[in-house]
């Protein structure tokens, strides 16, 4: 299964994504994590990132839905625990196939 997370520089939230996925290769050896880091507005445009950070599934983003604007700005998301700028780990852990 591949990852790719995408993020931008001036985003301080891509690392501690970047952790919790590092904890998931650790229980799942079949998982294999990419970084792709998105530079311009138009490289945002040109690839549909929907914000720092952004988790693709096997080149899904499984936490996109229609609201979800397209752009080169921090991502919030919804946790248990309330607005956040990653999921949680056991969000991301669900959002996995079963493999």
């Amino acid at each position: 299964m591949n990852i790719t997370l995408q993020y931008f520089d001036g985003c301080p939230n891509w690392e501690i994504t970047l952790e919790r996925l590092m904890v998931l290769t650790a229980e799942r050896p079949d998982i294999v994590v990419t970084r792709q880091r998105i530079d311009t507005a138009d490289e945002a445009e040109r690839v549909g990132f929907h914000g720092s950070p952004t988790i693709l599934i096997n080149g899904t983003d499984v936490f996109a839905d229609a609201s979800t604007q397209v752009g080169l700005a921090c991502r919030r998301y919804l946790t248990p625990e309330g607005p956040a700028g990653a999921p949680t780990i056991e969000q991301m852990r669900a959002a996995l196939p079963i493999g």
